[in-house]
């Protein structure tokens, strides 16, 4: 915070509308005078985050997380507060000079350096006299020049030590090159993991590079591709290639392609597909997954043809459907991955299969149905079985209904002995519901939280605030009010959206602020209501001021001392009674 003045602070975010940067990250739906999307905070079934372009801020009537597009950033991202505040300057265009250092990055800074200073030799490589042979490799694989230079393509040398003798130049020690899966000591030394190999870069989540996978080229020995082992920063079951490249245009689109690796994502691009990522492993995993979330609404897997990538396929749309997302599928026949099938079939074909995805449910009654005879009613049966037990999973009773009409045409079932088996299955299982006891909340809470509400909108609760109100009865409320009424006064005004920059490293204060947004209130302040709710507090405080002074009254002997306290309650009692008065006027 001390890096960025308030004022750089305001300029910086002003310069944005939170709905732009919000959707750069999820998609939203404009609904009245908000905006709506999923919340990616926690596992949301329906939108419940909602972005107010008014306020400038937003808040998840669930899990009540708020805060302005820097707190979006910093938790969607989980960067340190001035990250995110640089990465808003960089959308609005505006040069922000601070010094980031954040734990991971002073942690893992030189794996990062090592990785940069390799992506520059192996692309230098690619480029020289050196790399000719390579170079023509990847023309006949109609890989051009600007695909080269697009995804970083780059190449290894056949000598054994190009990277070790630069990096030890370089001041790395054997360690750190050890650690970062570039180099290996064996028998012969410390030597290059990759020789006399095209390589594939394969970034993070930010567009580091932070891994490669290298092919071979120009021979049939060893393994076709070598991919980089995992280390500090490269955890494949929580990146996804292409991420940094296609957010924004998968955003765009409300469509994004779940490709297995990254020569689908590169076939993919060459016939203008671009709004995929790759998983880089055998099948989504729940991180990926809820990446894949925020991403779009629409979620499509084209894995390869085979039966590896139907059974990934499989495997991933289980991982989806735990997150209340159902995906849609594209099969490509022959046993074909993308760019196999781009070069048999075309690009027009290939469009059109991606254009007409099928359901999950026409998928997995072809997969259940494999090596299935059905004309056996054991494994008729066996496969019936399987689909009702796919569609236990599935919400959508249009589907479930037009899957039920297949399997009963398929099997020669009775469809509605399919239905009453479903609802059978789901009448056993089906937990006790329990009633969950009602939460009162008394009046003089409510008054609490309606206040702040106020307070954070309009400076008139702030003046009725300071003039009825002696303090919060609640220690957070009484917390965050003091804190707006700090700002109230060191600025002359109240704005929501400034005040969470004053508080952006108090998450717990944050949260009460969340607390407090997610009231159904109205926006059009009445004086009166707020009057009304200030003197209720004060009430509060008066009254328990009377109890005390009532308890004492009951304990003391001192004669004197008890026509003072009886005094004192007297005056309580009609300042109570004003307060009423006032309240309700």
């Amino acid at each position: 915070m001390a890096l960025v003045s308030q004022e750089k602070l305001n300029t910086i975010r002003t310069s944005v509308d939170i709905v732009d940067v919000i959707s750069r990250y999820m998609p939203l739906e404009h609904k009245g005078s908000n905006y709506w999307g999923v919340c990616p905070f926690h596992q949301d079934t329906n939108p419940s985050l909602c972005v107010s372009p008014d306020k400038q801020i937003f808040t998840c009537f669930v899990c009540h997380k708020s805060g302005n597009c820097y707190d979006f950033i910093k938790d969607f991202e989980h960067v340190s507060f001035i990250e995110s505040v640089k990465k808003v300057a960089d959308i609005a265009n505006i040069k922000l000079d601070v010094n980031i250092k954040t734990s991971e990055n002073l942690k893992n800074s030189n794996l990062y350096k090592i990785y940069e200073d390799t992506e520059k030799i192996y692309q230098n490589n690619i480029n020289n006299a050196l790399g000719k042979e390579a170079r023509e490799y990847l023309y006949k694989r109609d890989i051009k020049d600007y695909i080269i230079k697009e995804f970083g393509i780059g190449l290894s040398l056949k000598t054994r030590d190009v990277l070790v003798k630069s990096f030890l130049n370089k001041k790395y020690n054997i360690k750190e090159l050890i650690d970062s899966g570039l180099v290996i000591k064996n028998e012969y030394g410390v030597v290059d993991i990759y020789t006399n190999r095209i390589m594939f870069p394969l970034w993070d989540l930010n567009g580091r590079i932070v891994g490669y996978s290298g092919r071979i080229y120009d021979t049939t020995e060893g393994a076709k591709y070598i991919n980089s082992k995992e280390t500090e920063i490269f955890k494949k079951g929580e990146l996804l290639y292409n991420y940094h490249r296609s957010r924004e245009i998968c955003r765009q689109k409300n469509t994004v392609i779940v490709m297995e690796g990254f020569m689908d994502i590169i076939a993919s691009y060459k016939v203008g597909v671009d709004n995929t990522v790759a998983m880089m492993g055998t099948a989504v995993t729940k991180y990926q997954a809820s990446l894949i979330k925020r991403m779009a609404d629409n979620i499509i897997l084209l894995f390869d043809g085979d039966k590896a990538g139907a059974k990934a396929t499989m495997r991933s749309i289980d991982e989806f459907l735990e997150l209340n997302v159902t995906p849609k599928i594209v099969r490509l026949e022959d046993d074909l991955d993308p760019d196999e099938y781009i070069k048999k079939y075309g690009k027009d074909r290939f469009l059109e299969k991606i254009n007409n995805p099928i359901n999950i449910m026409d998928f997995k009654l072809s997969y259940l149905k494999q090596g299935k005879d059905l004309t056996s009613d054991v494994e008729k049966a066996s496969y019936v079985n399987d689909i009702l037990k796919q569609l236990e999973n599935i919400k959508d009773e249009i589907l479930i209904e037009l899957t039920l009409k297949k399997l009963s045409n398929e099997s020669g079932l009775d469809i509605e002995f399919l239905r009453n088996k479903i609802k059978k299955e789901e009448k056993e299982e089906e937990p006790k519901q329990v009633i969950q006891p009602t939460i009162k909340i008394d009046k003089y809470k409510k008054a609490e939280e309606s206040l702040l509400y106020y307070m954070l909108n309009n400076t008139e609760a702030i003046k009725i605030y300071n003039e009825i109100i002696t303090y919060m009865p609640t220690e957070k409320y009484r917390y965050l009010a003091r804190k707006i009424d700090f700002f109230y006064k060191e600025y002359g005004n109240i704005d929501v959206s400034n005040f969470l920059d004053t508080i952006s490293e108090e998450e717990e204060m944050k949260k009460v602020v969340g607390d407090i947004l997610v009231q159904n209130l109205k926006d059009d302040i009445d004086k009166k209501d707020i009057i009304s709710y200030a003197c209720v507090i004060q009430e509060y405080n008066y009254k328990q001021a009377k109890i005390e002074l009532e308890k004492q009254l009951h304990t003391e002997t001192n004669v004197t001392k008890k026509a003072l306290i009886g005094e004192k309650i007297k005056e309580l009692g009609e300042e109570i009674r004003k307060l009423k008065v006032r309240g309700n006027e």
